[in-house]
């Protein structure tokens, strides 16, 4: 049985998470462009509270958040751990992050194959964003969740 674990990024999980980003069969073809150039830097991984899943020595997923305004900046989880519920337990665990940092709400601008996942994880739907060339040539689905805070003693 494999087991897992989160922990909080490091400087040195830059390189890992850019290529489990640039792998993603997600982001193929007619999705390419968005990730072109793109990379997680140690900078990034510094300003943004970002959070690795690892099963053995593995990085099987990641996500960031962006803190002002709240949102869900990145959320990968590798191709071979896709079907396991890494990308859900990544999700409950940003929640509990979101409702430390005081967030209330967390929005998502959703790659569009991915909008359904965010859906049955709880968000909502409120709109769409549009395209933004050269890059992003395809309209985008936003969601939020509502971020539940735990009743105080």
């Amino acid at each position: 049985m494999t087991s897992y674990r989160i922990s909080r990024a490091s400087a040195s999980d830059a390189g890992r998470l850019t290529a489990l980003m640039h792998e993603s069969a997600a982001y193929q073809g007619e999705y390419a462009s968005i990730l072109e150039n793109y990379q997680v830097t140690e900078d990034y991984l510094a300003t943004h509270p970002a959070f690795v899943a690892h099963a053995q020595r593995d990085v099987v997923g990641f996500y960031s958040l962006i803190e002002y305004p709240a949102e869900l900046d990145l959320l990968f989880v590798a191709d071979s751990a896709q079907g396991t519920g890494i990308g859900a337990w990544l999700i409950e665990h940003m929640l509990g992050q979101a409702a430390d940092l005081g967030m209330t709400e967390l929005r998502v601008v959703s790659h569009p194959p991915a909008a359904g996942f965010y859906e049955r994880m709880g968000a909502r739907r409120v709109g769409v964003v549009p395209p933004s060339p050269p890059k992003i040539t395809w309209e985008r689905p936003e969601l939020v969740f509502d971020v539940k805070h735990p009743p105080h003693d």
